[in-house]
Order: structure tokens, then C-alpha cells, then sequence
């Protein structure tokens, strides 16, 4: 943060250049020369402050170290040093200023004295005087009242935190010194996050203490606030009941002049609305709402133990842009979680299928005690957990959010998983009907069956990498995981083929090479029946976001 505007109780107004805590910089007044009062209104943010700031950098709030950085410009560096500290106000959320009681270590006047930084309505309301140009004590009147909101809205508009600065002997008579903005851009990749997330389906609200002019020039910003939408204060949200709250809470994307109690009547009402909702915060009276959120994200630099203990997740970096690494994470889980089940399920119907249907036939059995144990626990088992740990895919994130209720085993999946399935035992017969023509079973008959169906599976396991995406877009070997796990497979199963002790024990026989590439050009029908079914399914998303744009005159995405 950094103090980049000033203005004096007494119409003066000065800009601070110098970006940071430690940035060198001068304020510039636009008229004249640096008055007192400018030098006044930086005193009382140096003296009203618990911040340091050292080589090793800021040590407290960004709001007071943006306070001493313009302080330092104007040679203020060390003017706490010339008061000793009485009594100390914290700021509050309920109070939204912090006060402090001290007096002068030297001089003639030693007298008690008031120091108050805060919200301008908060620290206006105390005030019934200023000091005048020309350095008289006089009155405030409704015209500058209104004047002195009119320059605070002025700063707010554009985008700068307003922070207003009095002092006297007495809390209920204060003189107004002035205000100042403060810049608090945005970091470096959140408006883009908050794009990406909100095309991705999550509804975005911004809730801050900042005033109305500073809330909605940073939510317009951020892409959270455009002209003509809504925007609600927190004295707004006390007069609404929970019905109404609902009703109108979708609409609203910026709620400014806000409380910790706000945010919790926010979540209560969100979630009233059948919304899954992720609350952050970093302060101690954040903690009920972060504990009443499906999901509460405390900050890991600037939150306190209380709202760590109460979240359910800790942004180490306090970067809002790591939310959306880690809902790309979790959506990359759900999504790996169901290839699993899809692979795991397509396979197991498979081998239940074939052996069914054989007896059903009256055929001899395809596959002996041998050959199906070593199917279901060492073919099936690591490319099935490879999958598991698949990378995650960086688009997953564009998906939209599922509700809560929705099963893993979907319609689709469903679909997917029976005609899988009735490839391979469709591949499986065919091999095991070709090779019975003489009406005998031999050991090369039930070999190229049991062969062709563990071949089925590892097709199977490499279509079942992405419900939507060709293996050509995810990579063959991306994966390290699955490729070590399916060429083990391969090389035990040709061990089980042509290794004599396996043989005996599987009861099969040594196939010839033209055996195992016919062998391939056939079960990779299964995988090939899944990148067809992946392109349609692509092409249909395409003219469904095509016909979508077209109906709401969409031209450009958002960058």
C-alpha cells in the first residue's frame, strides 16, 4: 500500500510520488509550497500507528506502513519518538477508527492529546473544528462537512482507500486534520483468476470496510462491479431480514462499509440459496463466518491464529490467485477419482459379462482361476491406481461447479463404462470362438483369449485418462506413473507367455509375433472407439458455445 493523495481540512491538496515502504519519493503540493497542515495530517498517521518499518521489511499493517512511508518523505521519520503513549483504542470493525492518547516529551505545551485515524464518517462525527488557512481554530460547517466528503468520494472513485486523520484534547471535540488516499492495488493476476472463475461457474462477491466510491471502483476493477449493477452497504444488510436477503443476494456483487457479523449473515444467506460457499478472512472476529462456510480460507502472512484455527484452508502467500490453483486441484481429484471408477467398473462388468455369457452359450469356460486373479489384482490394479495420479489438466478448471448431491457414477459415465465393456467382451468371444473351431480347448485357445482380454484392458486404462481430452492433447507420457504401471503389465503378462514356470502354472503356451499384433489391432478398437466418442462429444460442446455466443452477442473472450 501507498499514500499517494492529501487532502488538508483546509482545502490544500498534495500528491506523494514513490511507490512502497522503502521507495524514495516527495509529496508535491499543487499549489504553493508544503503547508503545516499537510505535515499535521502525516504526524497524526506516524504518531496513531503501531507499524515499523525495517531493512528487513514492513512489520504491521500495510495500511499504517503506507502512513510512515509518506511520513518519512516529509522528514517524519521519527516523530513517534517525541510522544509518550497514555491509553491506546484499537481499531475494530464495530468503531472503524483507532485512537490514541498521549502528550509531547518536550516543549511548552505537554498537555494531553488525541490522536484518531479511521473511516471519515467515524472521525467526522467527533470533529467540531479545523484549522484554517490561514492557522485561525475554526468551526466546521455543514458546507465543509460536505466539501470534506465530496474529496473523500473523489479519491474513492478513483480506487484509493480514504482514511481520515483528526486530533484534539477532548474525543468529542476533535479537529479535523484532513484525509488521505491510499493505493491498494490489486496483485498481479487476480483479476485474471476472478475471470477464469467466473467462467468457470463460481460466483465471485467482493466484501470490504472500504467506503462506497472505493468499494465499486475496485470491484469494477476487479470486473466484480459494472455501471448500473448493485452494490449494498452494511447498514443495508442489518434493515434487510433472511428472506429478503435471498431474494436479492445473487444480484449483488460488492457489499462495502462491512462488518465480520455481515459476513456471516452473508454466508447464512448464501447458503439458505443452496450455494456451496468459500469465506475468507484474517481477522479474530472472521472466525464464525470462516467456521460457518463449507470453506473457510484464512491468510497465512497477515491472519491471525484464531481465523488459521477456524479455516478449512490457509493461503501461505495471502494470493487470492492460489484459490484457483486449489480448486483446480480438487476438481482435478473428483475428475481422476471418476477415470478410476470408470476404468475399474468397464473392466469388472467385462470380466463378469464374458464369463456369463459363456456359460449362458453353454461354451467352456475362456479363462481359468489363474488367468482371472491375475486379470483383477495385477492388470487391473496399478494402471487402475495409476490413473488415480494423473496430472492434473489445466482447463478442468473451466468446468462448472456440480452440486452437492450429484453421484460420481453419472448417465454419461454409465454410457461410457457398458459400451467399454461391451467391446471387450464382444473382442474377448470373437478370439475365443475363432480359436475353438476345432471344438477343443487347448492351451494356445484359452492364451490368445486371455491375452486379447488384458490387451482390451490396457487400452481401456489409456482411453480412461480423460473423459474429454484426445490422448494426443494429454500426452502419452505425461503420466510417468501410468507408463511405468502398464509396462510393468505388459512385461509380466509376456513373462506369463513365454516364461516355462509361468506357463505351467497359468496353463498357457508361447504365441507367435503375429499373433500379438493381431492381437493389438484389435483391442485397440476399444481405445479407438473412445477418441471418436471424445471428438463428437468435443465437436457438440463447440456448437453449443458457438450457438450461445451467437444468442447473447458474445464476439470477444475476456482476457
Amino acid at each position: 500500500m501507498t499514500v499517494t493523495q492529501i487532502y488538508t481540512a483546509d482545502g490544500k491538496h498534495a500528491e506523494v510520488t514513490g511507490v512502497g515502504y522503502d521507495a524514495p519519493g516527495t509529496v508535491i503540493p499543487e499549489e504553493g509550497d508544503v503547508t503545516n497542515s499537510m505535515y499535521k495530517v502525516l504526524e497524526i498517521g506516524c504518531v496513531c500507528n503501531n507499524a515499523q518499518i525495517t531493512p528487513e521489511g514492513l512489520h504491521g499493517q500495510p495500511t499504517e506502513g503506507a502512513l510512515l512511508a509518506a511520513g518519512a518523505k516529509m522528514g517524519l521519520r521519527n516523530v513517534r519518538s517525541t510522544y509518550t503513549r497514555l491509553q491506546e483504542w484499537p481499531f475494530s470493525s464495530e468503531t472503524k477508527f483507532m485512537a490514541l492518547k498521549c502528550c509531547a516529551n518536550h516543549g511548552v505545551n505537554q498537555d494531553v492529546e488525541f490522536f484518531v485515524k479511521g473511516a471519515l464518517e467515524k472521525v467526522l462525527e467527533r470533529c467540531t473544528h479545523f484549522i484554517s488557512a490561514t492557522g485561525a481554530l475554526a468551526p466546521i460547517q455543514d458546507g465543509h462537512r460536505k466539501e470534506y466528503i465530496k474529496q473523500a468520494a473523489h479519491l474513492g472513485t478513483m480506487g484509493l482507500r480514504v482514511l481520515a486523520l483528526a486530533y484534539g484534547r477532548d474525543m468529542s471535540s476533535l479537529i479535523f486534520a484532513g484525509v488521505v488516499g491510499i493505493m491498494d492495488p490489486p496483485r498481479e493476476g487476480v483479476r485474471e483468476a476472478i475471470y477464469t472463475l467466473m467462467g468457470s461457474g463460481v460466483n465471485i462477491k467482493m466484501v470490504t470496510g472500504d467506503s462506497e466510491q472505493t468499494a465499486k471502483a475496485v470491484g469494477a476493477r476487479l470486473g466484480l462491479y459494472a455501471s448500473g449493477a448493485t452494490a449494498m452497504s452494511g447498514d443495508e444488510l442489518d434493515a434487510l431480514d433472511v428472506t429478503e436477503l435471498c431474494r436479492i443476494i445473487p444480484h449483488i456483487g460488492v457489499f462495502y462499509r462491512t462488518t465480520p457479523r455481515h459476513k456471516l449473515k452473508i454466508v447464512k444467506a448464501l447458503q439458505a440459496n443452496g450455494m456451496v460457499v468459500g469465506m475468507t478472512g484474517d481477522g479474530v472476529n472472521d472466525a464464525v463466518a470462516l467456521k460457518s462456510a463449507e470453506i473457510g480460507i484464512s491468510m497465512g502472512l497477515s491472519g491471525t491464529d484464531v481465523s488459521k484455527e477456524a479455516a478449512d484452508m490457509i493461503l501461505v502467500d495471502d494470493d487470492f490467485t492460489t484459490i484457483l490453483s486449489a480448486i483446480e486441484e480438487g476438481k482435478g481429484i473428483f475428475y481422476n477419482i471418476r477415470n478410476f471408477v470408470r476404468f475399474q467398473l468397464s473392466t469388472s462388468i467385462a470380466a463378469l459379462s464374458l464369463i456369463a455369457c459363456t456359460t449362458l452359450l453353454r461354451l467352456p469356460n475362456p479363462l481359468n482361476a489363474m488367468q482371472i486373479l491375475w486379470i483383477n489384482i495385477i492388470m487391473d490394479g496399478p494402471p487402475a491406481q495409476s490413473l488415480g495420479v494423473e496430472p492434473v489438466d489445466h482447463d478442468v478448471i473451466k468446468q462448472p461447479p456440480r452440486h452437492v448431491g450429484d453421484p460420481i457414477i453419472t448417465r454419461k459415465l454409465i454410457v461410457n463404462v457398458i459400451s467399454s465393456a461391451f467391446i471387450i467382451v464382444c473382442g474377448t468371444l470373437w478370439v475365443f470362438w475363432r480359436e475353438m473351431q476345432d471344438d477343443k480347448i487347448t492351451p494356445r485357445d484359452t492364451t490368445m483369449t486371455f491375452t486379447c482380454f488384458v490387451f482390451f484392458d490396457m487400452f481401456n486404462a489409456l482411453g480412461s485418462r480423460s473423459q474429454s481430452k484426445s490422448i494426443f492433447q494429454v500426452g502419452f507420457f505425461t503420466n510417468r506413473v501410468f507408463l511405468i504401471a502398464v509396462g510393468g503389465s505388459l512385461i509380466g503378462q509376456l513373462l506369463v507367455i513365454y516364461f516355462a514356470p509361468l506357463q505351467a502354472i497359468f496353463q498357457t503356451e508361447a504365441l507367435y509375433a503375429s499373433d500379438l499384433v493381431f492381437l493389438v489391432c484389435l483391442t485397440s478398437t476399444v481405445f479407438i472407439f473412445s477418441e471418436i466418442r471424445k471428438w463428437f462429444s468435443r465437436a457438440r460442446q463447440r456448437a453449443s458455445t458457438m450457438r450461445h455466443e451467437k444468442e447473447f452477442g458474445v464476439e470477444d473472450s475476456i482476457v
